[in-house]
């Protein structure tokens, strides 16, 4: 059964580029309400755990090194049927295969700097959400 929260980290390169106010704005208008956010910078440790997952593909160290370049925006976002929406308004990966108006269509520059993170399931939503908010943390 889908559960109605995901969470999201807009990326260094979103960030980095300017597009933080335009994705929270897409994020918005699609209809999410944001239940946790944090302005913060992930540690080495923090990045290597949160992608542990990935731990023995070859790009993982490229991927840590990435998510620790600059700051993210980390959130909890809340809708109906959140994770599947939210994956469709963030679109494919490769930004060159991403659908029209999606996120990473408008804001990623490539594959790897796809300016955003969506949790692909709502047991990894749970996950990746609690990993950056506590329970306080969460309205």
């Amino acid at each position: 059964m889908a559960t109605n929260r995901t969470f999201t980290m807009l990326k260094p390169d979103a960030i980095e580029n300017g597009h933080m106010g335009k994705i929270i704005d897409m994020i918005l208008a699609a209809g999410f309400s944001i239940k946790a956010m944090k302005y913060t910078r992930l540690s080495k440790a923090q990045a290597q755990e949160f992608y542990a997952v990935h731990s023995e593909r070859p790009f993982y160290g490229e991927l840590v090194e990435y998510m620790t370049s600059g700051p993210i925006v980390a959130a909890i976002l809340e809708k109906d049927n959140a994770v599947a929406d939210f994956r469709t308004l963030i679109g494919a990966t490769d930004p060159a295969e991403a659908a029209e108006g999606t996120i990473r269509k408008n804001y990623a520059e490539n594959k790897g700097r796809n300016a955003v993170h969506g949790s692909d399931s709502d047991e990894n939503a749970a996950i990746e959400g609690k990993f950056h908010f506590a329970d306080s943390e969460i309205f």
